[in-house]
């Protein structure tokens, strides 16, 4: 038995459109750009599992409505963007964490001056942290590392 209303795949492909057709709920009529799209980049298909389908489907239009926009790169430029998103966000961690070890670092040396100013130990008062307690020396290193600050 043929459905009165052909889905957008069998009515792209213009075959019968069975009542059970496989691509119907992916590919409801009301939306024809979404299989045109879709098979323009990845043919058509019905070999997944039925639990899959609809995940495939979303994700076959998400990434073929990409190609069409930008054909040379398609999804990668997303793809890319969000790598480099992720670098400076792991970038300003380190950095971030470097801060917080240096504080910590020059707050516990100027206590053990005051106690050492309390016993009667002299200090110099500029002296300098090279590397401070707790933060590697790559830490350190990538923290400081001139492409990170702006």
């Amino acid at each position: 038995m043929s459905n009165p209303t052909r889905c957008a795949a069998c009515r792209f492909l213009r075959t019968r459109c069975p009542q059970d057709c496989v691509l119907a709920p992916y590919f409801p009529s009301s939306n024809p750009e979404r299989f045109s799209c879709v098979h323009r980049i990845f043919g058509a298909s019905n070999q997944l599992p039925v639990h899959l389908r609809e995940a495939a489907a979303d994700s076959m239009f998400y990434g073929a409505s990409l190609r069409v926009e930008d054909p040379i790169y398609g999804c990668v430029r997303i793809i890319s963007q969000l790598q480099h998103h992720i670098l400076e966000a792991q970038s300003e961690l380190l950095k971030t964490n470097g801060q917080i070890a240096s504080n910590i670092a020059q707050h516990q040396l100027h206590q053990q001056q005051q106690q050492n100013a309390v016993h009667g130990v002299s200090y110099h008062q500029d002296q300098q942290i090279s590397e401070p307690s707790g933060l590697s020396s790559d830490m350190q290193a990538f923290a400081n590392d001139r492409y990170l600050h702006p």
